[in-house]
């Protein structure tokens, strides 16, 4: 009975929708900071929606792609179709700061929310481009698009037009529409029936409802400019697979310009988060392009805050390591075996946690150099307290941030004649790295092993330390 009830208000929007020519953009709440819309004959247009544990990442990819549109000076006006849950201080920036037209509009109802992985249950709201009418074309976007040069010779393509980076399967990362309320309305009807969806997401929907595009002709922009009538194949250029420029670590689609670059790896690997370089070199031209755009003034803030509380507790343990290793190492008469297998199982877990927290404290949007550094910074600084609180020897545990830092320059060496000699370096340098770490590992036990059998370093605390002791410093 819910699930009735709702079909009958998803069809009563689209009536309302479809009331007026001019009710497609009007009948859902439009702002714009003021500004009379459209300005153009055609727009791009990027999705946001909420309910994510990443939704501030996605606005971030949001304005970065649309303020590097305004960059490139398109002719077209920038467009966000916005669900209503969207915060309105990110509607204010992007309508006052970056010139968006913001659009809100209702979640589209997922009737597939069974198979969809989770995050792509609101991704039917790129249908909402349909019911653009203002517009003549639109340029549907996701955030992880990178452009390279202005692509605005695409609004002279058909009623539908998309490019295929999977042999059988064109991806709806970017693609081009004519906007129609009819089409509109049927698709939401083909929604409420249930059409076949193999993945349960906008692109499997759009897949299946243009199931005829790999016979359709390619698309060569005519030179006067006329838009052209029908189904078209867009050249790979227009929708780069990244994975192809890791192979030869260049660029050489020879089909279409060399525009647009998209990036359908695994979420955590998206370009905006500061880990992605040099694992992914091409990373760092995202942040590059952030740089020159919106800039990283949400994030510095919180960077200098960590870098300057990581200072402090290097100075701090380096002050007060007497006191720190007469707190740790306490005299068990009852049970010492027990004592001294916790008091190792503690020191693992204290180094473990050192190489690991700072990872999940920095921003993760931030420069990857920025982070990288942060990262360093902040390992170095945590892994300074079990260093200097047990007494361990600073080479050895520091092995593993050495190790660290070898690998991001073995990532980051920019002169690799390609891909595969990348991977091998990396590989090459892990294989020889792995032996120095576990012999590093074994040495650090045994330090510790020796150290706890010494009874010079057990001083029931309050107690002064004997002479031996102060020898050692």
């Amino acid at each position: 009975m819910a699930g009735e009830l709702r079909r009958v208000v998803l069809a009563l929007a689209v009536l309302v929708l479809a009331a007026g020519p001019g009710a497609g953009a009007g009948a859902r709440t439009a702002e714009g900071g003021g500004e009379e819309w459209p300005r153009h004959r055609n727009a791009y247009a990027v999705m946001m929606y909420m309910g994510t544990p990443r939704d501030y990442e996605f606005y971030v990819a949001a304005r970065v792609v649309l303020r590097s549109l305004a960059k490139l000076d398109v002719d077209a006006d920038l467009v966000l179709l916005a669900s209503m849950d969207v915060p309105a201080r990110w509607i204010e920036t992007l309508t006052k700061e970056d010139k968006v037209r913001v659009v809100k509009v209702e979640n589209m109802e997922n009737p597939y929310i069974k198979q969809s992985n989770n995050r792509f249950k609101l991704t039917l709201n790129k249908l909402y481009a349909w019911s653009l009418i203002d517009y003549d074309r639109v340029v549907m976007l996701d955030s992880d698009n990178l452009f390279l040069q202005k692509t605005d010779e695409l609004f002279s393509c058909g009623q539908f037009c998309a490019a295929f980076i999977n042999p059988c399967i064109f991806h709806t990362g970017l693609f081009v529409l004519q906007p129609s309320m009819k089409i509109f309305k049927d698709m939401v009807h083909e929604l409420q029936i249930g059409r076949e969806n193999p993945d349960g997401a906008d692109q499997g929907f759009l897949v299946s409802y243009f199931s005829d595009l790999l016979d359709q002709p390619m698309f060569h922009p005519p030179p006067n400019g006329t838009k052209l009538n029908g189904h078209y194949r867009l050249p790979l250029g227009y929708q780069m697979d990244a994975s192809y420029y890791y192979l030869k670590l260049r660029w050489s689609i020879p089909c279409g310009p060399n525009s647009v670059i998209t990036f359908p790896s695994a979420l955590w690997l998206k370009p905006w988060y500061w880990w992605s370089w040099p694992v992914l070199p091409l990373g760092l031209s995202w942040h590059e392009q952030r740089r020159n755009t919106i800039g990283y003034g949400g994030e510095i803030p919180m960077v200098l805050i960590q870098a300057v509380m990581y200072i402090l507790i290097i100075a701090l343990t380096k002050l007060t390591r007497p006191n720190l290793s007469k707190l740790c190492y306490r005299r068990d008469d009852k049970s010492p075996t027990f004592s001294h297998n916790m008091l190792k199982l503690v020191v693992m877990w204290t180094i473990l946690a050192a190489y690991c927290v700072p990872f999940f404290l920095i921003p993760r949007t931030i420069h990857p150099i920025v982070g990288w550094t942060l990262y360093l910074l902040g390992s170095a600084a945590l892994v300074s307290i079990p260093i200097n609180a047990f007494l361990l020897p600073v080479f050895l545990v520091m092995m593993p941030w050495l190790g660290i830092l070898g690998t991001l320059g073995v990532m980051a060496y920019p002169w690799y004649q390609n891909g595969i000699v990348r991977a091998l370096a990396v590989f090459g340098y892990a294989f020889c790295y792995a032996p120095i770490a576990w012999n590093s590992l074994q040495k650090v036990m045994t330090s510790l092993h020796v150290t706890l059998e010494r009874e010079a370093f057990f001083p029931i605390l309050g107690e002064s330390p004997q002479p031996q002791f102060s020898k050692l410093y």
